[in-house]
C-alpha cells in the first residue's frame, strides 16, 4: 500500500475523529476512459498526500456491487472536524469529485468505551487495516439507557466475548451523538470478508441485541490502492 495508508499521525492527538464518505459515479464518470480514470485518480490522490500532514487515509475500498448507492469509500483519521469537511469540500472540487455523487456519510469521535476504558478502536492503536472493511451505523433502543449501569455493563461483557472468538476481526467503534442521525459509527476489519460476516452473525447472539433500534446502512468494500479503486468506478 501507499504512503496514505500510513497509521500514525492525527491518530495520535487528543481528540480523533473518523470519517467514511462514500460516493456513487455520476454518468459522466461512468462513461470514461480508462486513460480519463487513471488521470483523474492520480490528481485527486495528489491532494490527498498533501493532506497528509492532517488526514490519514486508513483506506480506500471498492464497493462495487455490494450495494446499488456505494461505488468508493475512504476511511479518513483526523484531529478536526473542520479539517475532514475542509478535505472533502476541496476533493469536491477536483475532477475526480465533480463527478462523483456522494450518498452516504458517517463521522463519529473517539470516546472511552462505556465500561471498558482501556478498549480502543484497532486504528488507534495503530493495528494495520485489513483488506475488508464493513461501516454502519448504530442506534440502541431508549430502554437501553434506563437499564442500571450494571445490567448494561454485564451485557456488554458478553458482548465482548462473543466478539473475542474472532481475534482476527478488528473492531472499530466511534460516538456520533449529535454528529449525525446515529449514536455510533461501526467499522469492523478482516482479510477474508466471510469472517466479519461469522462474527457479526455471532454477536447476533448477545442479550445486548435486544435494545438495538438501528443499524442501517451496511457499506462493504475490498481495501485497494486509491487509483486502482477509481478505475474500478467505469
Amino acid at each position: 500500500m501507499d504512503e496514505l495508508t500510513k497509521t500514525e499521525g492525527p491518530e495520535a492527538a487528543a481528540t480523533v475523529y473518523a470519517y467514511y464518505p462514500v460516493f456513487r459515479s455520476r454518468p459522466e464518470l461512468r462513461d470514461a476512459t480508462a486513460g480519463d480514470l487513471e488521470r483523474m485518480g492520480h490528481d485527486a490522490e495528489i491532494l490527498l498526500k498533501e493532506w497528509s500532514d492532517r488526514i490519514t487515509l486508513r483506506g480506500t475500498y471498492s464497493t462495487v456491487g455490494f450495494r446499488p448507492d456505494a461505488e468508493l469509500m475512504m476511511w479518513w483519521v483526523g484531529s478536526s472536524p473542520d479539517d475532514l469537511q475542509d478535505l472533502l469540500v476541496q476533493f469536491r472540487r477536483t475532477e475526480l469529485g465533480r463527478r462523483l455523487e456522494l450518498t452516504w456519510a458517517f463521522m463519529g469521535v473517539v470516546r472511552p468505551a462505556e465500561f471498558s476504558k482501556d478498549h480502543q478502536p484497532a486504528f488507534v492503536k495503530g493495528t494495520p487495516a485489513k483488506k475488508y472493511a464493513c461501516v454502519y451505523p448504530y442506534v440502541r433502543t431508549i430502554e437501553w439507557y434506563l437499564l442500571p449501569p450494571a445490567e448494561r455493563a454485564e451485557m456488554l461483557r458478553e458482548h465482548g466475548v462473543f466478539g473475542r472468538e474472532y481475534p482476527d476481526v478488528l473492531a472499530n467503534t466511534t460516538s456520533a451523538f449529535g454528529i449525525n442521525d446515529w449514536e455510533w459509527i461501526l467499522a469492523f476489519e478482516a482479510d477474508e470478508l466471510d469472517r466479519i460476516v461469522d462474527c457479526l452473525r455471532r454477536l447476533r447472539d448477545a442479550k445486548a441485541r435486544a435494545y438495538t433500534k438501528e443499524e442501517v446502512p451496511f457499506v462493504t468494500g475490498i481495501r485497494k490502492e486509491f487509483v486502482q479503486a477509481v478505475q474500478d468506478l467505469a
